[in-house]
């Protein structure tokens, strides 16, 4: 893999946007699909995307983007896959395993598919065919928003191909972004995953008025609940004190651009899952990830505190008030 490779982007959120726009820094063509003909026709008309990151202008010399999600893999050498962890099954399900032979293949995305309670790695290998060495993530701490800024930023790129990891780490850098390369595929994903069920829990406790001292505990115990879970499914050698776990839970945490954090806010104030999704209008990964998590923690019966917590919440219809009371006497 070089960067004279062609770079696909699977996705017209935010991330994907931001990903695209980091690229046209280094490729000479990247092909995006886009779900949407008007979308499409918006970026080729006006330069920027119509609902995600407007402020963002692409040079479309560089860009080929269409609705045609099997050309725009077909020829490409790298896939990265930046779609809601959601639609992912629906997304991929007419496209014929063959057609990702012999491509590298990175996830961006930031949650879990909740049909098979998989990481994104996993789908990608079960239902893609793509061998584990040549799967790679692409993950935080960062926010899209910020990167459509041109703010300093990071993103941990990891593959247990080091040769792979680099050659997309140098097509992602550029003056605001500083990249870190890590060969820890499954735990920096989990954790990934992971991190959006505490930004939850810290948007429910904000929603409810705890302060910055007990976010500060949350957030503590949060981290220690990550180490414990990836070390189990996991095991291998690891510092979750790094940027790839802590940073990102804490950005992911704590950021007014997170839109988990948003949707725990409103849940802490009294909306309903469904009045919440409805008025976000956007996907909050970690509520999907909360239920998966719990049935996926069943077979390794990891202490998860926060984690049920949520769940009982979100789930469970169990009352904030109540179920953050609770788990506050749990946490030190």
């Amino acid at each position: 893999m070089n960067t004279a490779k062609r770079i696909a982007v699977i996705g017209g959120g935010s991330w994907a946007t931001a990903i695209v726009k980091l690229l046209c820094n280094t490729q000479e063509k990247v092909n995006w699909w886009m779900r949407s003909q008007e979308s499409v026709s918006h970026v080729l008309h006006y330069k920027h995307n119509a609902k995600y990151l407007q402020s963002v202008e692409f040079d479309l010399a560089k860009l080929e983007i269409s609705t045609d999600l099997s050309r725009m893999i077909e020829t490409a050498d790298v896939v990265i896959i930046a779609t809601p962890s959601a639609f992912l099954t629906e997304t991929f399900a007419s496209i014929p395993a063959d057609l990702f032979k012999g491509k590298t293949v990175f996830s961006a995305v930031k949650g879990i598919i909740p049909e098979f309670n998989a990481i994104p790695a996993r789908f990608i290998h079960k239902t893609l065919g793509t061998p584990y060495e040549q799967i790679g993530i692409i993950c935080g701490p960062c926010h899209a928003e910020e990167v459509a800024l041109e703010r300093l930023s990071y993103l941990t790129i990891a593959c247990s191909d080091q040769s792979i990891a680099k050659h997309m780490a140098d097509a992602l850098a550029c003056r605001y972004i500083k990249t870190t390369l890590s060969d820890d595929l499954f735990g920096t994903e989990i954790s990934a995953v992971l991190k959006n069920v505490y930004a939850l829990a810290a948007g429910i406790c904000h929603g409810i008025g705890y302060g910055d001292n007990f976010q500060a505990v949350l957030i503590s115990n949060a981290i220690q609940e990550i180490e414990r879970f990836i070390d189990v499914v996991s095991p291998v050698h690891r510092d979750t004190k790094s940027s790839a776990y802590l940073g990102d839970l804490l950005v992911t945490a704590y950021s007014n651009f997170s839109r988990n954090r948003t949707f725990g806010f409103m849940i802490g104030k009294g909306y309903s899952v469904k009045s919440a999704q409805l008025e976000m209008n956007m996907i909050a990964e970690g509520y999907y990830a909360t239920n998966s998590l719990t049935e996926i923690n069943k077979k390794f019966d990891v202490d998860m505190p926060i984690l049920n917590a949520v769940y009982r919440i979100l789930y469970g219809g169990i009352s904030p008030v109540i179920e953050m009371k609770q788990l506050a006497e749990k946490l030190s």
